[in-house]
């Protein structure tokens, strides 16, 4: 049943906390230490028992040297009744060879209940028989048989039950105040230490852990962890590491939905201003310049691709990029494009190189393939032109080869090259970029598009400037197709 007041919520909270991690500790202490105490109780109540019997041997033993002494074995009755009463025994009698003497008795039991023979006294039987005798009621008569002084063969004693019960309890008595006292004071000490050593700890990662989760994107809520060493404080480092890349990574996912709501924005007037220049190139074809005739369908095509980017402009960091439209292609005419479209055509400060092998092809999607070559030539210029014009050749060489089933293309420059710290996130968004004011999208695009052909890419190393080789197998083609197609053929 849920509480319906507050104070009872306060109730049920209160005893949760108290119910924690110490709470239970608490708890688990004390039947254990109880139960230590138990298995401690058993030897001790038994061996209490049994030192008790050997006492009165012990005092039998003496009285027997006394009683055997005296002059033709015969004591005054009232003396054998004090030695009896000092001993707290009914009677003592020793065996010598064939012949039971009997040195003192008093008034004896009309029988014995039960026989201790102390000389062959087994640690289980020990046990057994101190609580029967705790669990007895009434005053049995108990026969002791020990060592006997002299050469006598063993010493008897008979004794009262009673008194030694009434010992025992005693003894049990003063043991269980004993062992509650310490068990409270062991309970207790075990209960700070661990609630100091590593209850409020844990307590301190678990109020942090509950902030941290209400308010995930504040750094004010990062744990700053102690100098422990053990587990506890290797939890704290870890979670302080947890939690400032947390932060870092939603403070990105931020930068990325307002980027995008900005970009959401921004492309439906664009795609207007796209479109009316589209109808202008439209009417501009029909002028018969000859140059005019040269460039526009150039500028057609450029708008055309300008428009198709604008509907796809949210596909990045929202949803996976459009699945490729694979087909079997030349790749110069789409080097040459690329060039003219990156305005490095006419750009004579910056040698172009083309190495492709002649009548390469590419199985790939054509505009994507346009993407990632744009990228990275524009990537390459922009590392050109911030470096000094006499520092020698701005170059960018694009080569082409096939080996086998697999399509390779490099595009290479004879920049600077990359620093480290932009090597450790080179394909990652708003991370890669070494340029002020790039966001480092291009080559995250690209790498996205160039894993959706099921190729790779990567920077080769020790190359002078940077060099990127993309690899792009071709599709598997099943047999029957083949044959299909050929019959048909």
């Amino acid at each position: 049943m849920e509480p319906e007041t507050e104070q009872d919520e306060v109730r049920v909270w209160r005893r949760r906390r108290w119910l924690g991690l110490s709470g239970k500790l608490l708890l688990l202490t004390i039947p254990l230490v109880l139960i230590a105490e138990i298995l401690i109780y058993v030897p001790a109540i038994a061996n209490f028992r049994l030192n008790r019997l050997n006492d009165r041997l012990a005092a039998a033993n003496t009285a027997a040297l006394v009683l055997d002494a005296s002059p033709s074995g015969m004591v005054p009755e009232s003396l054998a009744r004090d030695i009896l009463d000092s001993i707290g025994a009914r009677a003592v009698a020793i065996k010598m060879g064939q012949q039971r003497r009997l040195l003192a008795s008093g008034e004896l039991p009309p029988q014995i209940d039960h026989d201790v023979d102390m000389r062959s006294v087994n640690p289980w039987e020990a046990i057994v028989d101190s609580f029967q005798v705790m669990f007895e009621s009434g005053n049995q008569a108990i026969r002791v048989i020990g060592p006997a002084p002299g050469g006598g063969q063993f010493l008897e004693v008979v004794v009262d039950e009673l008194p030694l019960r009434q010992a025992m309890y005693r003894f049990s008595s003063n043991l269980l105040l004993v062992s509650l006292t310490i068990a409270i004071l062991t309970a207790a000490l075990v209960y700070l230490a661990l609630h100091f050593l590593f209850v409020q700890p844990m307590r301190r990662l678990t109020a942090n852990l509950v902030g941290f989760h209400q308010n995930p994107e504040s750094a004010a809520n990062i744990i700053v962890p102690t100098q422990r060493t053990d587990e506890i404080g290797v939890a704290e480092r870890e979670l302080s590491d947890m939690q400032r890349d947390l932060v870092s990574m939603l403070h990105q996912k931020s930068r990325l939905a307002a980027l995008g709501l900005a970009v959401s924005k921004i492309n439906h007037d664009l795609r207007n201003l796209l479109a009316s220049s589209q109808l202008l190139s439209d009417q501009l074809a029909s002028v018969p310049d000859p140059r005019v005739q040269r460039f526009a369908p150039k500028l057609m095509r450029s708008l055309e691709r300008a428009i198709a980017f604008c509907q796809s402009t949210l596909s990045y960091g929202r949803a996976q990029e459009a699945a490729p439209d694979r087909r079997m292609l030349l790749i110069e005419p789409v080097v040459a494009e690329v060039r003219e479209t990156a305005g490095l055509a006419s750009d004579a400060s910056i040698t172009w190189v083309s190495s492709i092998e002649r009548g390469l092809t590419i199985d790939a999607d054509p505009d994507q393939l346009f993407r990632v070559l744009l990228n990275l030539v524009r990537n390459a210029a922009q590392a050109l032109e911030g470096q000094q014009s006499d520092a020698g050749i701005q170059q960018i060489r694009i080569t082409g080869r096939r080996e086998g089933a697999v399509a390779i293309v490099e595009v290479s420059d004879t920049g600077p090259g990359l620093p480290q710290k932009a090597r450790a996130h080179l394909f990652e968004a708003f991370q890669g970029s070494v340029r002020a004011g790039g966001t480092g999208l291009g080559l995250a695009i690209a790498a996205e598009l160039v894993r959706a052909h099921g190729g790779d890419i990567h920077l080769v190393e020790g190359t002078i400037g940077a060099t990127f080789r993309i690899t792009i197998p071709d599709r598997p083609v099943e047999l029957l197709t083949i044959r299909g197609e050929r019959a048909r053929a």
